[in-house]
């Protein structure tokens, strides 16, 4: 079985199909196909909806009147709409086949995929026509995906927008009933924990150091944040007894969260307790307040005892108790609202 990870926002491969034809034959779900080809079952659904192969029948249903109609086989109305795991599928058996074959699924993917990269070139005659009709159309007030639509453009609406911003073309952008109220898209950059600082940490390998060394118990941690900028709260869960308590943090910065959970192993420390042995193994996302890994394992004597997970990119449910305290915390603190006026008492 392929892991879904590895495989994710991967296109499919003849080996793939070759799979879901074999899974198909074998009368096995979407679901239970898609697990062996590590994808969504979506895609199973729609790859299968996609390239059906048609085989069209020799017979004619008629009905009472003498009259031709049309009759499907009741077995392919349902999931997985396919006659591959039918027993009749190699007799005459009356109605209309429609099967999945991963070669031929295979051959239509390479002439999208060709195609799509391909494009569509304009000469220069093609290109001054191409003009003329956005102009003509816009100077008539209307708008760009009605000139598209009704005079068969080859173009897209993307790249006639590329065209305006780059001056190609006859109009500016003054002259279209919405460009102009167009904001430049501000780029955004989300900080993230770096996949290299993952290897051996992910929610695959937390799951099996959990079965291997037989841990029923494990901390999860998250932040709250308050007004971009300001104080944040982190979070920490216990999944033994539904236990959560916060620690303030002056601002969302990895060096930060170790000052802060240094304290606290400072005050374990002086009680008679080392972190390791209250928060062995701890669960988060992969923001990047969380990214210096090896301080936030460490004791204060260097010594790394305890272990740092991260779990998958979207996935809140893989920590679903601090996901879930964190709803009714909104309650009270609500989105966007400040916490600099809070301390940790």
């Amino acid at each position: 079985m392929k892991d879904l990870n590895t495989n994710k926002n991967k296109h499919l491969t003849l080996d793939d199909r070759l799979t879901i034809q074999n899974g198909l034959d074998m009368g096995m779900t979407y679901k239970a196909i898609a697990k062996r080809v590590g994808k969504d079952q979506t895609t199973v659904s729609k790859e299968v909806k996609k390239h059906l192969t048609l085989n069209d029948t020799n017979i004619t249903f008629k009905d009472k009147d003498g009259n031709a109609i049309n009759k499907h086989c009741p077995e392919i109305l349902s999931a997985p709409f396919v006659c591959n795991p039918c027993k009749k599928r190699h007799t005459r058996c009356g109605y209309n086949k429609q099967l999945y074959i991963a070669k031929k699924a295979q051959d239509e993917y390479l002439v999208i995929l060709k195609d799509s990269r391909t494009g569509i070139p304009l000469s220069k005659p093609e290109f001054y026509e191409m003009d003329r009709v956005i102009t003509d159309g816009i100077n008539k007030g209307q708008h760009l995906y009605h000139i598209l639509q009704t005079n068969n453009t080859p173009v897209s609406k993307s790249t006639v927008y590329r065209h305006l911003k780059r001056g190609y073309l006859s109009v500016a952008a003054i002259d279209f009933p919405r460009v102009v109220k167009f904001k430049p898209r501000k780029p955004r950059y989300q900080p993230y924990v770096p996949h290299s600082a993952k290897i051996g940490r992910t929610y695959t390998d937390f799951l099996s150091h959990l079965d291997f060394n037989d841990i029923r118990s494990w901390w999860e941690m998250y932040t709250i944040i308050g007004k971009i900028g300001g104080k944040v709260i982190m979070t920490l869960h216990s999944h033994s007894c539904n236990f959560m308590f916060g620690i303030l943090l002056d601002n969302k910065s990895a060096s930060e969260v170790v000052t802060k959970l240094n304290l606290l192993k400072k005050a374990l420390y002086d009680r008679g307790f080392s972190f390791s042995s209250v928060f062995p193994v701890i669960l988060t996302d992969n923001g990047s307040e969380f990214s210096d890994i090896s301080d936030i394992e460490n004791d204060i004597y260097h010594n790394s005892n305890s272990k740092l997970f991260f779990c998958d990119s979207n996935s809140a449910y893989q920590k679903p108790n601090v996901e879930k305290n964190h709803t009714l915390v909104r309650d009270i603190l609500k989105s966007g609202n400040s916490f600099d006026g809070f301390s940790q008492a």
